[in-house]
């Protein structure tokens, strides 16, 4: 999925999703800058359409976390009535746990990887978007940040990142080869590099 697809428009669908993304995560910011946690899911969504991405699958990475951080299967449910099967199904293949408390973390994204594996290309684009932004954010601050408290703000120390990232990258990998897979490995090898210099590894 290197080429936009020559029939790729937004309509007021996506603007629609927009409108529910801004409804559902406008109180949110990053765990470590403090970003607004809308500039994750537009740049989610500008790359899906950069990497070939249909309108499903730019409306699916604005939502991508919607079901997964506010208020689970009733949110997929409102996702679905509102954009079709398709968006939802995305969003739910793009989500670890829709349970609170969330399971453990080891066991949640190993069930995550595996399903990863086998997804569909659309999701495989939208997680694969999605990833690739959260670690070159998680690299663009470990630069920013030489404390090794850093990892504090998160849910698995630095190994089990580099685990985790690693084999996201496989699994997207097991698909069709692609400018983003490949930017993907690029950052994650850049990740690991810093992770060794750092002495987290």
């Amino acid at each position: 999925m290197d080429k936009i697809p020559p029939d790729t428009t937004l309509g007021i669908r996506f603007a629609k999703a927009l409108e529910l993304a801004v409804e559902l995560h406008s109180h949110q910011s990053r765990k470590i800058n403090r970003v607004p946690y809308l500039s994750h899911l537009l740049i989610v969504a500008g790359t899906v359409l950069e990497n070939g991405g249909g309108e499903d699958e730019a409306i699916a990475a604005l939502l991508h976390d919607a079901a997964e951080d506010q208020g689970g299967r009733p949110t997929l449910e409102r996702i679905r009535a509102q954009f079709g099967d398709k968006v939802a199904e995305i969003v739910e293949s793009c989500s670890d746990a829709f349970d609170e408390p969330k399971p453990e973390w080891r066991s949640r994204k190993e069930k995550y990887i595996a399903h990863l594996a086998v997804a569909s290309n659309s999701v495989r684009l939208v997680a694969g978007a999605d990833k690739l932004h959260n670690l070159s954010c998680t690299l663009k601050d470990l630069r920013a940040n030489p404390d090794a408290s850093y990892w504090d703000g998160f849910n698995a120390r630095a190994s089990e990142q580099a685990w985790y990232y690693r084999k996201c990258g496989e699994a997207l990998a097991g698909g069709e080869e692609s400018a983003l897979t490949r930017e993907f490995d690029r950052v994650f090898k850049e990740f690991s590099a810093i992770l060794r210099e750092r002495g987290d590894l």
